[in-house]
């Protein structure tokens, strides 16, 4: 298919999908589409972390100047109570210290979410000595020439990034933190949730209209934050991959929250996106934050031995042998019942991208934003920023004249 012709038929799937909503839900669609309502383009451990190495200062700082409205700091705490930017507890793969040979002795195995885990953990560490630390890029086929330059930055400096630069840019840049393992920061007595809210309270910012998502993958711990804060919440909801026939794999311990685990709670992630689903979590959640497959899933090309087969004949199977499904109903549910939808995570490599979307990132972004979500998490707050433009090019007619005008008309991120 050509470009052309891909975006003819993705700008098609959302009308029809506009079509066969109630006029009520369609005139709600049309108030997104305006540029002061736009999808938020959330930077994904920064926003940068397609160039520079993740939950840097630096990289935070370039997301925001690629246009990302949010940036994503993920929160594990260190042995002294300290909240500072990291992917998980373990630091190992987004960090040198296994180079360091004064920390050498702290290598261990440790169980997370009920999974043995060799590595570094930050809880072993102060923030002194977590500040002896540099980040290294995380994705081995991404740019190395940072590794070892960017120290590892506190929830602190994140917050104090976000608001100098929400000053320079004259827009608002917010945060979407993401507490990351609860139950275990709980089990070694480094609890996240109240250590967050008292750095959001000290910036100003633990109230509702403060630029800011709390985001967890359990469900406990968000609860537990509703009783304490007003701030926005979100549910994410993960799986352990997809199916050849574009059914999600939940195969633990990417099958459910790891709270359910723990209170023995029957069902999976994929439970909550039903309508019931979706009913509970509006009692303790603004919005859901779903792996996209659940939004717009795709399948394989051709199956052989049960698994996709090598359509492309690149040597490889990924994400190029796989073909789009019809979107799902988790969108229109969610929105039926005031929820905001952020799915996770757009990048831009090769081998990232479903097979129809051409091998262009942008068409990827078009599908999920004529789909209808309010917002979504990139790699490469770029092409999200730019793709943004080319569908309010296309349904909002002011947005032209403030594109050229007063760009910063694009929205208000309330």
């Amino acid at each position: 298919m050509t470009k052309k012709k891909l975006g003819l038929a993705l700008l098609g799937l959302g009308l029809l999908l506009a079509a066969a909503a109630p006029a009520t839900a369609r005139d709600e669609e049309r108030g997104r589409r305006r540029a002061d309502n736009a999808p938020l383009v959330i930077g994904h451990r920064g926003g940068a972390n397609g160039y520079l190495p993740e939950h840097t200062l630096e990289a935070y700082a370039l997301g925001i100047e690629l246009g990302a409205d949010y940036i994503e700091p993920d929160l594990v705490a260190t042995k002294d109570g300290h909240l500072i930017a990291r992917h998980e507890p373990n630091l190992i793969d987004t960090t040198n210290v296994k180079d360091l040979q004064q920390f050498a002795p702290r290598r261990r195995t440790a169980m997370v979410d009920g999974v043995p885990v060799d590595g570094f953990f930050a809880s072993d560490f102060t923030l002194a000595e977590i500040k002896q630390l540099r980040a290294v890029q995380s994705f081995p086929e991404r740019d190395q020439a940072f590794n070892g330059k960017f120290q590892i930055p506190t929830l602190a400096e994140v917050i104090e990034l976000a608001k100098r630069k929400s000053r320079e840019e004259g827009r608002r840049i917010g945060i979407y933190p993401e507490t990351k393992h609860p139950t275990y920061h709980q089990q070694i007595g480094l609890p996240l949730e109240d250590r967050l809210l008292a750095a959001l309270t000290a910036a100003g910012w633990n109230h509702r209209n403060a630029p800011v998502f709390i985001q967890s993958f359990e469900t406990a711990n968000l609860r537990y934050l509703r009783s304490k804060t007003s701030v926005r919440l979100v549910q994410l909801v993960d799986a352990n991959d997809v199916k050849p026939d574009g059914s999600m794999d939940l195969t633990p311990p990417f099958d459910k929250p790891y709270d359910w685990v723990i209170s023995n709670r029957a069902g999976t992630f994929a439970d909550l996106l039903t309508p019931a689903g979706l009913q509970e979590v509006r009692g303790y959640a603004d919005g859901i934050g779903p792996w996209k497959p659940y939004l717009i899933p795709s399948a394989c090309k051709t199956v052989q031995n049960g698994a996709c087969a090598d359509v492309t004949g690149d040597g490889a199977v990924d994400e190029r042998d796989r073909v789009l499904l019809p979107a799902t109903p988790v969108i229109a549910n969610a929105h039926r019942l005031g929820l905001l939808v952020h799915p996770y995570t757009f990048r831009s490599e090769q081998k990232r991208l479903t097979g129809s979307f051409g091998g262009n990132p942008v068409n990827e972004y078009l599908a999920f934003y004529e789909a209808g979500v309010d917002g979504l998490f990139s790699d490469f707050a770029d092409t999200a920023v730019a793709a943004r433009a080319m569908f309010l090019l296309k349904h909002d007619p002011d947005y032209a004249a403030c594109l050229v005008n007063a760009r910063k008309c694009e929205r208000s991120n309330d």
